[in-house]
């Protein structure tokens, strides 16, 4: 793998290990056991991707290692305002902290891509920007259902 190639994979490796420790912080503030759950499966993922870009810079994966997935952005980071983390932040508050920071990690991986030519490693980095939306979603789903719960009336 050439220098500048394998540059692109350390800085990416380096951004899952930001993850990793962002959501280890934000499991160490909170109380609510449903929550540090949601916490701890979301920051190991972060490993997963962490561990999957050592093994491609390393040789061990091509790019068929991740599938694209359908992704539903739903949008909702875009339109609410990313809270602050203390002992006492809600767990709907949690899911939005985290919907922003897949938000950001998807952006990450797209802007990368567009700054190379079609090839492997931008088809790599398209599937992990994919990786991240599916993050996205998920935790925009947490905060939806949980900020605004389904009653009974319907």
């Amino acid at each position: 793998m050439d220098k500048k190639v394998s540059d692109v994979i350390d800085r990416a490796i380096q951004r899952e290990e930001e993850a990793y420790q962002f959501y280890m912080d934000i499991y160490d503030k909170v109380q609510d056991p449903s929550v540090r759950d949601t916490l701890a499966f979301i920051a190991g993922e972060e490993k997963k991707h962490r561990a999957f870009l050592v093994e491609y810079r390393d040789g061990n994966y091509g790019t068929s290692a991740l599938r694209m997935a359908d992704v539903v952005d739903y949008k909702i980071a875009e339109y609410l305002e990313e809270p602050e983390v203390d002992a006492g932040t809600s767990r709907q508050d949690v899911y939005l902290i985290a919907a922003h920071r897949e938000g950001r990690s998807h952006q990450f991986y797209t802007e990368l891509a567009g700054m190379h030519g079609d090839g492997e490693l931008k088809t790599m980095l398209l599937k992990m920007a994919n990786e991240e939306l599916k993050h996205k979603e998920k935790m925009e789903y947490l905060y939806s259902n949980t900020a605004f719960a389904q009653t009974s009336g319907g």
